[in-house]
């Protein structure tokens, strides 16, 4: 195959790269403060289009769940934006009333359209309505939040602490279910929760990635892994299950080529 993104390689850093959940097409965005769209033929890839966003280096950049929407943080920055690309127009959110943070990066979406979860600093978790993208309720984790997830029905976040800690959310209530320690993490650093709710994955600094079964994790505070994945050397930093729970892709950013698939 052609490089997807071949009609626009970008000039910085790419941070994204994600399919769209129901058209044939590919979005990158990335460190020259662009988001950029192209129709996957596999012949030509055509670019759709590129959206430039001033003084914006972007840190992240996901599709909302019904594809109409594209949700944008900076690297240095409090504010996102969204690009409706139905109106084709870029809305700052400028502001959420009721979030102090200088900076909003981290972010990720629930499976069922309707939350947005941003990663504040010193262990704060901020629940966004996805319609209104205004502020429904704080939480907040012992030590400092370095990744989370939904579960595949909304229902629960896992945030994964800096110190190596998993909280369990209820999405209802936004009280805490259960806590429970990530056997040998010296930090956390990146967490998913399979499709079919049977498996939770954290990746550590050290490299390694526990796979739990989450029945584990709802009754046990020092759960046993089923699976304790060793090929990684640097930093875990991105773990994702396959649609059909039957593989876990493993990947560290701080090395080449440092991608495993389980």
């Amino acid at each position: 195959c052609l490089p997807a993104n071949q009609e626009r390689f970008a000039n910085g850093k790419l941070v994204t790269v994600q399919f769209h959940p129901s058209a044939q097409v590919v979005m990158t965005a990335g460190h020259d403060r662009s988001v950029s769209l192209f129709q996957v033929d596999g012949i030509r890839n055509p670019k759709i289009q590129s959206i430039y966003l001033e003084s914006f280096p972007i840190y992240k950049a996901r599709f909302s769940v019904d594809g109409e929407q594209v949700i944008a943080t900076g690297t240095h920055h409090s504010m996102f934006f969204v690009y409706d690309m139905i109106a084709g127009t870029i809305i700052p959110i400028p502001k959420v009333r009721g979030v102090e943070e200088k900076f909003l990066r981290n972010f990720e979406l629930s499976p069922d359209g309707s939350f947005m979860l941003l990663t504040g600093t010193s262990g704060y978790l901020h629940l966004l309505s996805m319609k209104t993208k205004e502020l429904i309720s704080t939480m907040k984790v012992n030590g400092r939040c370095t990744a989370s997830a939904f579960t595949p029905d909304s229902s629960k976040i896992y945030s994964y602490s800096k110190e190596g800690e998993v909280f369990i959310w209820d999405v209802r209530s936004r009280k805490c279910l259960h806590k429970f320690e990530d056997e040998g993490s010296l930090e956390g650093k990146c967490i998913a929760v399979s499709k079919n709710n049977q498996y939770v994955a954290c990746g550590s600094s050290s490299g390694v990635v526990n796979l739990y079964t989450t029945d584990a994790c709802f009754k046990e505070n020092h759960p046993k892994p089923v699976k304790a994945i060793m090929n990684l050397v640097t930093s875990a930093t991105c773990v994702t299950f396959n649609p059909t729970t039957e593989i876990l892709a493993v990947a560290s950013r701080d090395t080449d080529e440092a991608v495993k698939l389980v």
